[in-house]
């Protein structure tokens, strides 16, 4: 898997990702206690808004974004967006007013909603063989479960000896070392084969995504994902503290079970996907989370919650998350031309928020008002839903007509009948192999 780190514009890349991540982890810490000392007991209110802010602003700027990533070289614009994100950071430390958190929260995380597809969509283009991109999206799925698990205890370190401030500089620091780690790094900025209009650009990604069959079934498992992914985010305090009286360093320990199980997927889907393919791998990660849901709940129904059946549970729903999304990438790169990625890219980031958007109020309303049981049948349900919505989208042997450019053709070739873009008949397999219909 590391032997793509060979390639010293990913290298820089994935180090740019890394040290952005330690950053934002540090940030989120030191958000929480910001909030504490000008909220006090309403610290959580004040969160869950910021919070609620963090996923309006990815929903909603994303595909605005996308329109302008075609118009700009990705180098400078990736920078400057880590500047900015840089430059919020660097001014939390001095707010008074919880107003000024909201704003500054969604400056930084509009920035954040435009650098991540375009970052996403760059990959594909360095890294050109699909084992190879493979290997990167599950060195990109590990590098967002070691930051759950790195970035606590480096915010504890640091707390030890230095103040909730120094958190804050210190995720300035992460997005100046990624800014640094991009402009070292050689990117290629596809360009578009026609002019577009403002309209064509902000919207393209979407109707590419939501015509796409086995994007549809993507969309529909992102719901599965974000369901169980809510359980365990918004859940899993109260779960260790209240249901199980156990203290602080429980509640790491569970988020741990699931980051590692996580962890364990992504070391080994590169292997897999050379075998299996996708759809396959992805329902029967999805499969798995409803599954995991709906038995855990029956087993609290029948019996006490233990920490041990919550750490398994936990582990166990860690690997068929990380199973289910870490493919994704898969799909995306197949499904769009290069200078159409940033905005495909950015449509995956919106609508699959969209969906975190509807589970993280509705996983914490769930448990507050209901328990634990009603929480996990409820979202079992709604990981249901979206499995088999999947799986009637995203069938195998589907036949569909596929929109598609030739422009390597000249105007006049026969095969071109006087127009550059038109439609024929392709059977699209499980593989995602496709060819022209016979007949």
């Amino acid at each position: 898997m590391l032997a793509i780190l060979a390639n010293r514009s990913y290298r820089h890349l994935f180090a740019a990702q890394i040290v952005a991540l330690l950053g934002t982890g540090l940030a989120t810490v030191a958000l929480g206690l910001l909030a504490y000392d000008l909220a006090g007991a309403n610290a959580a209110m004040v969160l869950g808004t910021a919070f609620t802010i963090k996923m309006v602003a990815y929903v909603g700027i994303a595909p605005i974004a996308s329109a302008f990533a075609t118009r700009w070289p990705r180098r400078t614009m990736l920078v400057a967006l880590d500047i900015i994100r840089a430059a919020v950071a660097l001014l939390l430390p001095f707010v008074t007013e919880i107003w000024q958190v909201y704003l500054l929260i969604f400056i930084l995380q509009s920035a954040s909603a435009a650098f991540t597809p375009t970052f996403q969509a760059t990959i594909p283009d360095l890294l050109t063989e699909e084992e190879a991109y493979t290997r990167a999206l599950s060195l990109s799925r590990l590098a967002y479960d070691l930051e759950s698990l790195v970035s606590p205890m480096l915010a504890a370190l640091l707390l030890s000896f230095l103040s909730v401030d120094a958190l804050f500089f210190g995720t300035f620091a992460g997005f100046l070392a990624s800014a640094l780690l991009v402009v070292s790094a050689i990117l290629p900025t596809p360009k578009p084969s026609a002019p577009r209009g403002i309209h064509e650009r902000t919207t393209r990604g979407l109707r590419i995504y939501l015509h796409t069959p086995r994007l549809q079934g993507l969309l529909a498992l992102n719901l599965s994902v974000a369901a169980a992914g809510a359980m365990v985010i918004v859940n899993t305090i109260t779960l260790t503290r209240s249901e199980l009286g156990l203290g602080e360093h429980a509640v790491a320990l569970t988020l741990a079970a699931f980051g590692g199980g996580s962890m364990l997927a992504a070391l080994t889907l590169p292997r897999l996907l050379d075998h299996v393919p996708d759809r396959r791998v992805m329902l029967a990660g999805a499969t798995g989370m409803t599954t995991l849901l709906l038995t855990l709940a029956a087993a609290i129904a029948t019996t006490d919650l233990s920490w041990p059946l919550l750490l398994t549970a936990w582990c166990a729903l860690g690997i068929c998350y990380s199973t289910t999304l870490t493919p994704s990438g898969r799909l995306l790169r197949r499904s769009a031309h290069p200078e159409d990625r940033p905005a495909v890219f950015a449509a995956q980031f919106a609508l699959s928020h969209a969906c975190w958007l509807l589970t993280y109020p509705l996983s914490g309303w769930l448990q507050t008002r209901f328990g634990t049981v009603p929480a996990l049948v409820t979202l079992g349900l709604l990981s249901l839903a979206g499995l088999l919505t999947a799986r009637h989208l995203w069938s195998p042997g589907q036949v569909r007509e596929v929109e598609h450019d030739h422009p390597n053709l000249p105007p006049d070739h026969p095969h071109l009948q006087g127009a550059h873009r038109h439609s024929h008949t392709y059977i699209i397999d499980d593989d995602h192999r496709h060819w022209p219909q016979q007949g």
